[in-house]
């Protein structure tokens, strides 16, 4: 959840890049480190030292929480609360170094408070420049997303390779598919699709109609696992997905050897329905 403590001023003088780049990364860990519970990011303006004015963002979650000594050690380079926590969530610890580095450069910094197995509170303080006569934007409820209505198989009859290896995207994708009726095979990387999608049919398993292409993976991205199927003879039909939207990218997809493309953030109703077109009129590749 989202909210304001204080009216905030609509606009202040910063560095927009630096500010996104740090509230992303302290966001992305209160999500990686709260398998339960809550994230909310607070807003407010406070009174500087020097008569001047700061934005003050707090990242508050209900997540591990972490021990005095931990929080000693968070902000250096290479360095995590424990050894463990590389192991079970990933990552090299350069994140909040960076993270405070950059609130520096914004005349500000990064501070914690946190409570071992009850959570923590990542706040970042920056100046605010000049806002004085500035448009203040009260404190406002968070809108409420609207209700999905179900959603009908829309009798997509086709077997589907899903090549992704973000966990939500998976999830996402394979609810939105199963429900149109579709089967889904996944692969969480580029060597593992290719992998799949050239299975000798000796393995009893039908050929797929369709195979939806991440193009940002690990050990072999999008466009190198389609351009190694294409030069090995796969001629079934390749969709690409992406995050990017412009006329390049698309482009460049369909010069790796795509038949289509799918831009991200999914749309449900376009997603179903340029896979049912492919499903139904495939077009071999050449």
């Amino acid at each position: 959840t989202v909210d304001f403590a204080t009216p905030i001023p609509e606009f202040i003088t910063n560095d927009t890049t630096k500010l996104r780049q740090v509230l992303i990364n302290l966001i992305a860990n209160a999500v990686k480190f709260t398998q339960a519970g809550s994230i909310r990011v607070v807003a407010r303006t406070a009174q500087a030292r020097d008569g001047g004015t700061r934005l003050e963002v707090s990242v508050i979650d209900t997540g591990i929480g972490m021990s005095a000594d931990q929080v000693s050690r968070l902000f250096m380079p290479f360095s995590q609360g424990d050894t463990s926590m590389a192991r079970r969530f990933g990552g090299t610890g350069l994140g909040l170094s960076i993270s405070q580095k950059l609130a520096s450069l914004m005349g500000g910094e990064i501070t914690v408070t946190s409570l071992l197995a009850s959570g923590s509170t990542f706040t970042l303080s920056i100046d605010a420049g000049k806002v004085r006569g500035a448009t203040l934007k009260a404190p406002v409820s968070p809108p409420q997303p609207p209700a999905l209505s179900p959603t009908p198989p829309m009798g997509l009859m086709a077997r589907v390779l899903l090549a992704e290896d973000g966990v939500d995207n998976q999830r996402l994708i394979m609810h939105i598919l199963s429900r149109a009726g579709a089967h889904i095979e996944l692969a969480e990387n580029g060597r593992q699709a290719v992998d799949l999608a050239l299975r000798p049919t000796t393995s009893g398993q039908p050929p797929f109609d369709i195979i939806l292409m991440d193009m940002q993976m690990p050990l072999l991205d999008g466009y190198a696992a389609t351009r190694l199927l294409r030069e090995k003879g796969y001629r079934g039909t390749i969709i690409a997905l992406t995050a990017h939207a412009m006329a390049e990218d698309r482009a460049k997809c369909l010069a790796a050897g795509c038949d289509d493309y799918a831009s991200k953030p999914i749309n449900r109703a376009t997603l179903v329905e340029t896979c049912r077109r492919w499903a139904t009129n495939p077009r071999m590749a050449a």
